[in-house]
């Protein structure tokens, strides 16, 4: 039993339950130009979090750069004349979200505490290259 962790001493992880119980640390960036492909990065793990389409042109987003130039992504749609276009608010645990195809994107988050070293493994990010991911 000497490998044993006590639970407080152990470190705060991806599967550390009370760092998504919790509200999030708000973070926000606005006015990203996604002509190309850009990352934003989050200083921690996401709760959660929501991308703001303010351009005429439909964006992509996806995990990987692999994922928005290639077909593993998702679509928000264009700024029209009911307003923006606005994805989810979707609670996924990710480190960095990838945009492509619109010159005006806002991106806010609800940050947890866990830092953004805990999913990175020798290949990077836990789930760059993942099924699905690209």
């Amino acid at each position: 039993m000497s490998n044993f962790i006590k639970s407080y001493q152990a470190n705060v992880g991806l599967n550390h339950v009370p760092a998504y119980q919790v509200s999030g640390q708000p973070f926000a960036t606005s006015s990203v130009d996604a002509s190309t492909a850009a990352s934003i990065s989050f200083p921690y793990v996401t709760r959660w979090f929501q991308v703001i389409n303010k351009s005429t042109s439909a964006l992509k987003v996806g995990f990987s750069s692999n994922g928005v130039s290639g077909t593993n992504y998702f679509t928000v749609s264009a700024s029209g004349s009911v307003g923006y276009g606005t994805s989810d608010v979707l609670e996924l645990k990710v480190s960095e979200i990838w945009l492509l195809g619109s010159a005006d994107v806002d991106v806010i988050a609800g940050l947890t505490s866990i830092p953004v070293g805990r999913t990175t493994t020798d290949s990077g990010p836990s789930w760059s290259g993942s099924a699905g991911v690209g």
